[in-house]
């Protein structure tokens, strides 16, 4: 399935620019979205992961389906002030901005074998901040599941030492 036709391109969104990718057609195709999913949840299942991981928000809308598709744990990754119990913390630069990661303490177990899962790739540090957490809690990242990869925006060896799955390449 060509899913590139389900993804449509704002330009300076969410500021000048910036090329957003808008993921709201394929959510809203009942095939593009559940050929994604299946797509997703398979990697996770042939990853031997135990747990899904996503940032808010639109890692959200694909790992919570994949999670429930793949029969593992769903963990979320939020920003600051999201998470009512304790969280770890982790600071990161993205395109166009800095923020940080959020993740309760003691959602990630250790030993749980984890698949992060996130609709974009692009600088890499929202990944790179998900995966110091998982670690912090004695997990491992046994795959990392990008719907798509904004090849421009980072090096070609960026995540290299993981097994990723770029569904699409822009």
């Amino acid at each position: 399935m060509n899913l590139k036709k389900y993804i449509i391109d704002v330009e300076n969104f969410p500021k000048e620019g910036i090329v957003f990718k808008d993921i709201t057609p394929l959510l809203n195709d009942a095939a593009a979205f559940k050929y994604t999913i299946d797509q997703m949840a398979d990697f996770v299942k042939k990853s031997g992961a135990t747990v899904v991981v996503a940032p808010e928000a639109r890692g959200f809308l694909f790992a919570s389906a994949v999670a429930y598709a793949s029969n593992t744990r769903f963990v979320l990754v939020r920003k600051p002030g999201k998470l009512p119990r304790k969280v770890l913390d982790i600071a990161y630069t993205l395109e166009y901005g800095e923020n940080h990661q959020q993740m309760h303490d003691g959602d990630i177990k250790p030993g749980d074998k984890v698949v992060i899962v996130d609709d974009v790739l692009a600088t890499g540090g929202t990944i790179e901040a998900i995966i110091k957490l998982v670690e912090m809690q004695g997990g491992t990242v046994e795959g990392i599941s990008f719907l798509a990869d904004l090849t421009n925006l980072h090096e070609d060896d960026l995540l290299a030492e993981y097994n990723v799955q770029k569904i699409l390449k822009y």
